[in-house]
């Protein structure tokens, strides 16, 4: 077998220049084009990756606000719910509270009722009681006892503390240095002197003495001057015995 070098050499020649055409010329464009492509196809695999990790923690956050809404709305109805219970408790207490003042309002009416009708008793008895005793006691004096109401009321005049008769000292000056002596009957000229001089001795001097009937005193005289009093009658009497009627009938009503 013959060989022909030269065209083996040949071949070989232009075999290795085409390898270097190829390589210089087409094979780069070649492996860029491959790794475009295969940087492109990473990029849309990583882009893709990328979407589906969103797509993800998407639905990761739908299902939580999902959630969220359930458990919202299971809140607003609980609370729904117990914000009506209060209100119908708080509803019922109030009805509860305004029917029990309404009945208090009432037993307090009822007793006061109760009470001005007992008093307005007790009043009148005891009124009628004083003007039959007071008429009883008008009827039965006579000078002997308008005597001895004169000393008595001279014995108090005389009996006065300090205290009071600094008061009565006091009182006079107000009104001007003038007193009335006021009495259910008439005092003759030597005991208008008697009580004159009592006054004088303790109480004060340099004043002027008024004297004046006054039925309403049963039995009695007095002196008033802004608001204290020397005084001697049946009424005190009276009026203490009008009293303990009263608180004894007052006592008899609230045991009943």
């Amino acid at each position: 077998m013959h060989i022909d070098w030269f065209v083996f050499i040949a071949q070989i020649f232009n075999f290795l220049l085409l390898m270097y055409l190829l390589k210089r010329f087409l094979y780069g464009r070649i492996l860029k084009a491959m790794d475009d492509r295969e940087a492109k196809i990473a990029a849309r695999f990583a882009e893709a990756e990328q979407l589906q990790a969103k797509a993800t923690e998407e639905a990761r956050l739908y299902e939580r606000r999902n959630q969220e809404l359930l458990e919202q709305k299971e809140q607003m109805l609980n609370e729904a719910v117990a914000a009506a219970d209060a209100r119908r408790r708080e509803l019922m207490e109030k009805v509860r509270t305004e029917v029990e003042q309404v009945k208090i309002r009432w037993q307090e009416m009822i007793a006061r009722e109760q009470d001005a009708f007992l008093h307005d008793l007790r009043n009148r008895a005891a009124r009628q009681l004083f003007a039959t005793v007071r008429k009883a006691l008008a009827d039965l004096a006579d000078a002997d006892l308008e005597e001895r109401i004169i000393d008595e009321f001279i014995r108090r005049i005389r009996d006065l503390d300090k205290e009071k008769s600094l008061q009565m000292r006091q009182a006079i000056r107000g009104t001007g240095n003038r007193v009335v002596v006021q009495s259910a009957f008439g005092i003759s000229d030597t005991r208008q002197l008697q009580i004159e001089e009592a006054l004088k001795s303790q109480i004060t001097n340099g004043f002027t003495v008024r004297y004046a009937r006054e039925p309403d005193i049963v039995s009695g005289i007095e002196i008033r001057v802004n608001g204290h009093k020397i005084a001697w009658s049946f009424n005190e009497y009276l009026e203490t015995l009008v009293e303990s009627l009263t608180e004894t009938l007052q006592r008899q009503a609230h045991a009943a």
